[in-house]
């Protein structure tokens, strides 16, 4: 069975870091696009950044450029999230999804993903910035 397990998130206050994970299991991540989306209350699921199944490319939304950076180590069929100078806004259930088809342009392109274009999902990881 194909699953993701998002963790590491939590509260924070602004101006904060976290460092969000997307483990594997029952597959092998190496060959997926991995895409992180959130979703606060009340708004729609957005897409935050994606990366390469190498890890040579990656994108981002441009609420989050510059702040947060995506990596993987496919070697532990890992994925990471780290979220640098958190704001209240940044505030949401945060997802991870893998696929293997999905192209995830690099940062000379408009920055697009999909939710419905990613196969597998993780349940999902609080994370609050608040004071």
């Amino acid at each position: 069975q194909l699953q993701l397990a998002e963790s590491g998130g939590g509260l924070v206050q602004p101006g904060g870091s976290l460092r969000l994970s997307c483990a594997a299991s029952g597959f092998t991540l190496d060959r997926n696009t991995i895409g992180w989306f959130r979703q606060a209350p009340g708004k729609e699921r957005e897409g935050v950044s994606c990366i390469s199944p190498s890890g040579a490319v990656a994108n981002y939304a441009d609420s989050v450029k510059g702040r947060f950076t995506i990596s993987r180590d496919n070697a532990k069929n890992t994925v990471y999230l780290e979220m640098n100078s958190l704001k209240p806004e940044d505030t949401a259930v945060y997802y991870c999804a893998a696929d293997p088809y999905y192209y995830c342009a690099g940062p000379l392109y408009k920055f697009v993903l999909v939710a419905t274009d990613f196969a597998s999902w993780g349940q999902g990881t609080q994370v609050t910035v608040s004071s």
